[in-house]
């Protein structure tokens, strides 16, 4: 009877699953700004909660935490957008600069080692690029058409843009309650395998998160220090965004470096000038890989980077953005069921041995 009841909990179990997985792919479309806002409160709740403790009014404390986070994204917009409106301002200036090197030192290396001939190409691709991207008024006026057919898509962004912090503040300001109503719900002879697997979710979610964010912030410093001190132009934007991104292994370091490598070639117009900037990425990949992310992150998550990548393009296809919001959330809950499943077996093992 026992062995009976506990295949129809698995069952059921497996089934409320299912339906919760359908329900989000379903959904996604319009999950994204509440999930991101759900992890920025998780993620900021812990300062809501000291806050608090020094006797400051929940609602308050919730305040400051948002405009702090509302500064720090305006900093961000305001440094990073000028910066790269700029950048393509000065990439259509130099792109003929740039073919004109190919043209006349690059082809002919090209074509006296192996036989490659791209001096018509690079001319006729100069010529192009000297009358369009000159007519072209620069980033805005090139976006501009895009945004004119993209308008519902703009609009969106517009819309979850102001959705995000406005769900952040309530749910930062109401998550001990929902947990406490969340806790209720849980039936009293589950309570307790549930109570111990959130709060190992929790420990292990919680600590990757506030590890990788201090990885993401610590590289971005580097990158663009290390590309200021190799003379490379557009070293804060380029930095940003490659240390912004390593939360996907490998991923910062390859934008980061394509991006710093074609600027560097628009630059320096040779490749000497690139070796420094080589030079950096490969200290910073080092860095991150074998002090950074060890130091701050670990093994608290205990997936393979290859498994990370998989869980972000896996989720990512299925459910688009959202899915890359969810994958390393549903991922390391899933790895602390399966530790619990393989706990629970082994026990059963031994008992009957």
């Amino acid at each position: 009877m026992t062995t009976q009841r506990s295949n129809w909990q698995f069952y059921w179990g497996l089934a409320l699953a299912g339906a919760a997985g359908l329900l989000l792919y379903l959904l996604s479309p319009i999950l994204t700004p509440f999930l991101l806002a759900a992890i920025l409160a998780y993620m900021c709740d812990p300062l809501v909660d000291r806050l608090e403790r020094r006797k400051l009014p929940r609602t308050l404390g919730t305040m400051l935490v948002m405009l702090f986070l509302l500064l720090a994204f305006a900093g961000f917009v305001l440094i990073l957008v000028p910066l790269l409106d700029q950048e393509v301002g000065s990439l259509a200036q130099r792109l003929p600069a740039l073919f004109d090197w190919v043209r006349t030192q690059a082809g002919p290396w090209l074509k006296s080692r192996f036989g490659v001939d791209l001096s018509p190409g690079a001319g006729a691709v100069q010529v192009l690029l000297s009358t369009h991207w000159q007519s072209a008024g620069g980033a805005a006026a090139w976006l501009l058409p895009s945004l004119k057919s993209g308008g519902l898509a703009v609009v969106e962004f517009v819309a979850n843009l102001v959705l995000v912090p406005v769900v952040t503040f309530y749910l930062l300001r109401d998550w001990d309650i929902m947990v406490a109503h969340t806790d209720h719900l849980i039936p009293r002879r589950w309570h307790s395998q549930a109570a111990g697997l959130a709060r190992e979710v929790d420990r292990v979610l919680g600590e990757f998160l506030r590890g990788q964010l201090s990885v993401m912030l610590l590289m971005a410093v580097y990158y663009v220090a290390g590309l200021w001190l190799a003379g490379l132009d557009y070293a804060l934007p380029i930095g940003m965004v490659a240390g912004l991104l390593v939360f996907v292994p490998y991923l910062g370091m390859i934008t980061g470096l394509i991006l710093a490598t074609l600027t560097g070639l628009l630059q320096f117009q040779g490749l000497a000038g690139l070796i420094p900037v080589w030079i950096a990425f490969g200290i910073g990949q080092a860095l991150e890989s074998m002090v950074v992310t060890p130091w701050l992150v670990g093994e608290r998550i205990g997936l393979h980077p290859v498994l990370v990548i998989f869980a972000l393009l896996a989720f990512g296809q299925i459910f688009g953005f959202f899915g890359i919001l969810l994958a390393l959330p549903a991922s390391a809950a899933l790895l602390v069921g399966l530790r619990q499943l393989r706990g629970k077996y082994l026990a059963s093992s031994a008992y009957r041995d």
